[in-house]
């Protein structure tokens, strides 16, 4: 297939039935991109409430109130002791991203990274707030997009993780998360970020009640932005899991599916560098898969300091990886494993922090 693959023949990519072809194409591409190399970082994850007033029904995470079970909302020096406690020397990055907490206001999330700029060493890029988290700190404080990421910017943070695109059909979204930003203002919150110089990932939630097509014009979408602002660094796409939400009688998506996604996925962004695949997600064994499909990405070591896809029923109940592992996975697909700061910079020995 010559040029670039529009919305028809991704759509028929889905039919195709020999694996092989897509994997070949996406390796090719891979290949392309980024030599041999399978990128990890050394990181973890802040998760400061599960406490969200929006109801999305494939969400697993989310609590109602502050006294219902299995619920947290960390004070801010709780968020002090827990930053200490996590982070180990030589991590390149904290992951801040929670819930849209009903009783929490704009200067709560800016004394977070406040503290994080505090008590992490100055080279720990801070990856903080979904789109949907920036939306409701504007509706909440009314100030705009644009105030509250410079007010951030000021203040260290530095990236934007992709979560909250879910699917951006607004049909699937009426279904699946009907009170949560639509697509229009997740498009329009990371452009304005890329505008401010504030970089950001992409996402996809799929193998839910989606279509194919939907996943297909989902990437669509991300491709446009990113060629109006060049400002994603990579791509995720997030499996539905199916435990403990209210939509886990329609199961989860099959293994066929999932390393089409990946393919497809790695084929129609031609113009994002990276693909991610997330093993505290995937699990170790279908991370590693993914790599022959596309993926070059393989996030980090997270030090067991995420709950969102282990209380959704992944395997990786307490998510943890050393470098060590990282790189045996990578090399299990015959590629190299290379540590890399946030921004796909590489880190040599020699600058590991210390």
């Amino acid at each position: 297939m010559e040029g670039r693959v529009g919305r028809e023949e991704a759509v028929k990519l889905f039919d195709e039935n020999d694996l092989n072809i897509l994997s070949l194409w996406a390796w090719r591409i891979k290949e392309e991109k980024n030599g041999n190399i399978i990128w990890y970082n050394r990181n973890f994850h802040l998760e400061p409430s599960n406490v969200c007033s929006h109801r999305c029904n494939f969400c697993s995470y989310r609590r109602e109130s502050d006294s219902d079970q299995g619920a947290w909302s960390m004070t801010l020096d709780e968020i002090r002791e827990y930053c200490r406690e996590k982070f180990v020397k030589g991590m390149t990055e904290v992951h801040v991203v929670g819930s849209v907490h009903p009783k929490r206001d704009l200067s709560y999330y800016l004394k977070i990274i406040e503290i994080l700029r505090e008590e992490l060493p100055q080279e720990v890029t801070i990856k903080g707030f979904s789109a949907v988290e920036i939306d409701d700190m504007s509706k909440s404080s009314k100030k705009s997009v644009v105030e509250i990421l410079t007010e951030m910017k000021k203040r260290g943070l530095s990236a934007l993780p992709g979560g909250g695109a879910e699917i951006f059909d607004s049909e699937v979204r009426k279904k699946i998360c009907p009170d949560k930003s639509d697509a229009k203002k997740w498009i329009e919150i990371h452009r304005t970020a890329h505008k401010l110089g504030i970089r950001s990932n992409a996402t996809m939630l799929f193998g839910h009640i989606e279509s194919r097509a939907n996943r297909v014009d989902h990437l669509l979408a991300l491709r446009d932005l990113q060629d109006e602002t060049g400002g994603f660094d990579a791509f995720i796409p997030l499996l539905y899991k199916s435990a403990n939400n209210p939509m886990s009688s329609i199961g989860e998506a099959d293994i066929t599916e999932i390393l089409k996604t990946f393919a497809i996925s790695r084929i129609v962004l031609d113009n994002t560098p990276h693909i991610k695949s997330y093993w505290p997600m995937l699990g170790r064994e279908l991370c590693q898969l993914t790599l022959l499909y596309g993926a070059d990405d393989i996030d980090g070591t997270v030090n067991d300091s995420t709950k969102i896809y282990s209380m959704a029923g992944s395997q990786e109940s307490k998510p943890l990886m050393t470098p060590e592992e990282l790189e045996k996975i990578a090399a299990g697909c015959g590629c190299i494993a290379v540590e890399r700061d946030s921004f796909y910079n590489r880190i040599t020995k020699k600058t590991v922090l210390l």
